[in-house]
């Protein structure tokens, strides 16, 4: 650990999920702890009076100004890297760590190895398939990072674990430069948070970040050509292997689908003759395509930890998605109503719309400056119909209007929460047996909900309404 941490002064950017647990920890390990936080609210001084209980200093409403005499900043990962305080920091000479950093940093000698799963859709799925798998192969595993967790929590416990399933954003990646997982994929690249990152160059490097150093195999989308091109440019130690994973059947050196059989081509003895049964497709649940593409990756890297092809079968079996991912409500009329609320951005919606065959589409939200021609495009062919709702309806009433002119819209001029039974209702009135209604939004929701769970509740109640 290059930091003796007693007597050090650290500061700490930013209160909240991952701020509070990380002064603990300093703070814990004899080091002067302060907290720089933004926001003065009433939950900022609820967290402040805590920590000052312990003799942590916590300044709210500054989190611009290097306090002085700082030895090293940890930074909750959603600070942006042109904050002021960051560039006083650069200019002091000061480091400046992320949560995941200082965890990896915290480790114990013999810690558990980490396999890392990144990427701009779905990291959530593939870690909890992976910890499932890891599971049913009799490991002492944990969801971590990004998801379940802490990890702070998982390296200074007392649980001891064979093996971490790690979830980590582009934001959390930015901030550990030190990280060097057992074995890590990104799944898949498209543009998102291009207003933290700067451009979509910076926020693929920060993806990529999460190769550097792997031992066993950087696992990649064979699909998605910038995932392999991450892993050439990636430093990697002697003898790792880059791993391919494809909805199609597998050349040697990748998994794959062959007559509806998740197929090992990697982790085999003479691959270029032999494959591994691992599962049937119908193991994975929802068998849709991009979540098929989540289990491969999740099977990936299982078997670069040496996990058996039963338990990456046993664990797809037991595995239950969260809420709001391409979960089926209800049928009626012989309508299915799915609820994807989870999907925030195109490249989500992209996946999601492409499971369905005859699909009237809920969409619309606050855009984050996405475009949706392209999305729209591909999807034309599947459209009944469309509902739109948000802030930003328009931009998806406009590429509609371009790429599928006879496609049925229905814009609704509300931006309210009752916005959602109305939603619902127009898009039964829309659909005929056979067909899917599908809540995949394509932006996010602060515009109408708390969060993409609050809205993929009203759209499941909504649902129940019809069917009462």
């Amino acid at each position: 650990m290059p930091f003796d941490f007693q007597g050090k002064h650290v500061t700490v950017a930013g209160l909240g999920v991952s701020g509070v647990p990380a002064a603990k920890v300093l703070h814990g390990l004899g080091a002067r702890v302060t907290v720089v936080n933004d926001g003065d609210d009433e939950r900022a001084r609820a967290q402040a009076a805590d920590l000052e209980a312990l003799g942590v200093t916590v300044r709210l409403g500054d989190g611009a100004t290097l306090p002085e005499g700082t030895e090293l900043i940890v930074t909750a990962p959603g600070w942006k890297p042109d904050k002021p305080l960051f560039t006083a920091a650069h200019e002091a000479g000061v480091p400046v760590w992320g949560d995941v950093e200082l965890a990896w940093r915290l480790r114990r000698p013999d810690a558990a190895p980490w396999l890392a799963v990144t990427g701009t859709n779905g990291k959530t799925t593939t870690v909890q398939m992976l910890a499932s798998i890891l599971k049913a192969a009799g490991l002492r595993t944990a969801a971590v990072g990004n998801i379940g967790v802490s990890l702070l929590d998982a390296v200074t416990g007392d649980e001891e674990y064979d093996v971490l399933a790690v979830e980590l954003s582009s934001y959390q990646l930015h901030w550990a430069p030190s990280l060097r997982a057992h074995s890590a994929v990104v799944l898949n690249l498209a543009p998102d948070h291009l207003d933290w990152h700067g451009s979509m160059e910076a926020y693929a490097a920060d993806k990529g970040r999460i190769y550097e150093g792997n031992r066993i195999a950087c696992v990649y989308n064979v699909a998605d050509k910038a995932t392999e091109d991450l892993v050439r440019e990636a430093d990697v130690e002697e003898g790792c292997r880059a791993v391919g994973f494809t909805l199609g059947a597998p050349a040697p050196s990748q998994l794959g689908v062959v007559d509806g059989i998740l197929v090992d081509r990697a982790f085999v003895e003479n691959r270029q003759k032999n494959a591994q049964e691992l599962a049937e497709v119908s193991d994975v649940n929802p068998p849709a395509p991009h979540n098929i593409a989540n289990a491969l990756a999740a099977a990936g890297l299982a078997r670069a930890f040496g996990v058996s092809a039963a338990a990456v079968r046993d664990g797809l079996r037991a595995f239950t998605p969260d809420a709001h991912r391409i979960a089926h409500v209800a049928d009626v009329d012989g309508v299915a109503y799915v609820d994807d609320s989870k999907a925030t951005n195109t490249h989500a919606t992209e996946a999601s719309l492409a499971a369905y065959e005859s699909i009237v589409w809920i969409a619309g939200g606050l855009a984050k400056g996405a475009t949706f021609d392209e999305l729209v495009t591909g999807a034309a062919k599947r459209l009944r119909g469309a509902v739109l709702i948000g802030a930003d309806r328009a931009l998806i009433r406009e590429a509609l209007a371009r790429h599928a002119p006879e496609v049925p819209v229905v814009d609704l001029d509300r931006t309210d929460t009752g916005a959602m039974l109305q939603a619902v209702q127009e898009a039964q009135r829309l659909a005929r047996p056979g067909d899917t209604v599908l809540l995949a939004p394509a932006c996010a929701s602060m515009d109408m909900f708390t969060n993409y769970n609050k809205r993929g509740d009203a759209f499941a109640e909504a649902v129940r309404e019809l069917g009462a």
